[in-house]
């Protein structure tokens, strides 16, 4: 998953840094480029190859969102196409693995940022540095949630998609600072320790979040609907999530 991650990173990259590239849209509105097509053509032909009995959902491939499955690969392959078509760098790619409707690994890598969040074999959450060689992972340091101090908390939200109803439930907080991310980083600066709450009011799809979602478990972090606080479980119907909010266990939820 890491290798697969890394090698679309690299076709996104060649079509990034290009002169120009087309932006279509597909059938909900939202934007797509050859550089979603291409990386998840590689990272679908890759994961088949390499766990061809676990099912396979990925954004790109419509025909792979009816399926009815608690145990699945999901793919994000570029999350964030509003921010890869206005070149500022906050898009990722997402690959997770969920077993019983909880995401157990996943990875993030921001190729335009340089930073690779994922988890390893017993669960835990690494930030990789280095040179992000294909075949050998570089120095791997342990991340891990803040203990959050709710005098004075730090908010990440998204950078497309704020509204008001997520402005007024953050105005129920003491909050020191406020930070903006796109993608699926949000969930990776939450485990970091770079933030200590994102809530969600707004519509988002499994792939956008399970392998964020993963990293910040793998970090001691929490995922929870916004509605009743209960865990977000993936696998539902559609693969479409509830609001939720995303935060480091010791943040005193407001009902």
């Amino acid at each position: 998953m890491r290798r697969l991650a890394l090698e679309a990173g690299d076709r996104i990259m060649e079509i990034y840094d290009a002169p120009d590239f087309e932006v279509r849209s597909k059938s909900d509105d939202s934007p797509v480029t050859a550089a979603d097509e291409a990386a998840d053509a590689l990272i679908a032909e890759g994961l088949r190859a390499a766990f061809p009995d676990v099912a396979l959902v990925t954004e790109e491939q419509a025909a792979s969102h009816g399926q009815s499955v608690s145990t699945f690969l999901i793919v994000d392959p570029l999350d964030g196409t509003k921010e890869f078509v206005q070149r500022r760098g906050d898009f990722t790619v997402n690959i997770a693995y969920v077993e019983n409707g909880v995401p157990l690994r996943g990875v993030v890598y921001a190729p335009a940022k340089g930073r690779l969040f994922y988890t390893l074999a017993d669960g835990r959450a690494v930030e990789e540095h280095g040179a992000f060689a294909k075949d050998a992972p570089g120095e791997q340091a342990p991340i891990a949630v803040s203990t959050p101090d709710n005098r004075g908390l730090m908010v990440v939200a998204s950078k497309s998609h704020r509204d008001q109803a997520t402005d007024d439930y953050i105005a129920q907080y003491a909050v020191r600072d406020m930070t903006s991310a796109g993608s699926s980083l949000k969930f990776c600066l939450v485990a970091t320790g770079e933030a200590d709450l994102y809530p969600r009011l707004g519509r988002t799809m499994e792939w956008d979040t399970a392998a964020g979602d993963a990293v910040l478990r793998g970090a001691g972090g929490e995922v929870v609907r916004f509605d009743d606080h209960k865990p977000l479980t993936y696998g539902k119907d559609g693969f479409a999530n509830p609001f939720f909010i995303a935060y480091a266990p010791g943040v005193l939820l407001v009902k």
